[in-house]
């Protein structure tokens, strides 16, 4: 059998600095096998440190963008003493690490969605900070049809989608369109499969142009504010705007508006 894991997850960048990182292991749906998580983590982790990367897109191989754990791994480690406790901490802790990354991501992380993902999959999908599908692509969290519930998956989930969405699709396992997807606010859009990543790319582009340092800034404020109640989160986002004003992009960019030009951007902290 052909050796692909050092492709399993392919790497590519432009020079208007998106960063397209391709799930590659089709013959097993693009599960998040213990390899392909460490391979995203890895690329991730370097892109954060890259100024030449200004946005992340995260797409696949094949007809299912990301079919979630790998069910093989998982049924191995069954054979060790522990009944692969260890493991599967381990395991669920890894994934987490992963999603988690990706929202603490300097870089906004567009997640192009062609086929189906379910699962982590699915989670992948909620964790990142914009996502766009095809209009055939299907998205599910089936692990209750099982015996093993979403209960990682849910957590990215239920921070994008409302609670009642978030446990119809939970406790029934039930496959959602590109439609529904959209409406319950699990994507932003969808659009024919010949126009996805040209869809994808030309968003990554627009928002290259922008300062990477704001949109960073701007970023972390964005999910730090979410997690306060409503007077701490004006209180924080009030010392973040007068740091942010404070920086020579924003003199800048009002500058460069009132002179009716393009801003300069000088993206070091």
């Amino acid at each position: 059998m052909k050796d692909t894991s050092k492709n399993i997850v392919l790497i590519d960048s432009n020079d208007i600095g998106v960063l397209r990182l391709t799930l590659n292991d089709p013959d097993n749906k693009n599960a998040l096998s213990e390899f392909m998580m460490q391979k995203l983590i890895n690329a991730i982790t370097e892109a954060s440190k890259d100024n030449s990367v200004k946005v992340i897109v995260i797409a696949s191989t094949g007809n299912v963008f990301c079919s979630g754990h790998n069910l093989k791994e998982i049924t191995k480690a069954r054979i060790a003493d522990d009944n692969g406790e260890s493991y599967y901490l381990e395991l669920f802790k890894t994934c987490s690490y992963l999603m988690q990354l990706i929202v603490n991501c300097s870089k906004p992380v567009i997640a192009e969605v062609s086929g189906v993902a379910t699962a982590a999959g699915c989670q992948l999908v909620a964790s990142c900070d914009l996502a766009f599908s095809s209009n055939s692509a299907k998205f599910a969290t089936p692990g209750v049809n099982i015996g093993l519930f979403c209960s990682t998956p849910m957590v990215a989930l239920s921070r994008n989608v409302s609670k009642k969405d978030s446990m119809k699709m939970l406790l029934t396992g039930d496959m959602i369109n590109a439609d529904e997807a959209k409406r319950i606010s699990l994507i932003n859009d969808f659009v024919t499969e010949k126009e996805l990543t040209k869809s994808v790319m030309d968003l990554a582009e627009k928002i290259s142009k922008k300062s990477a340092l704001v949109v960073s800034i701007g970023k972390e404020a964005f999910y730090k504010q979410f997690e306060l109640n409503l007077f701490d989160a004006y209180e924080y986002t009030s010392r973040v705007m007068t740091e942010n004003t404070l920086n020579g992009n924003a003199k800048e960019g009002i500058d460069a508006f009132l002179e009716k030009r393009d801003p300069n951007w000088k993206d070091t902290s």
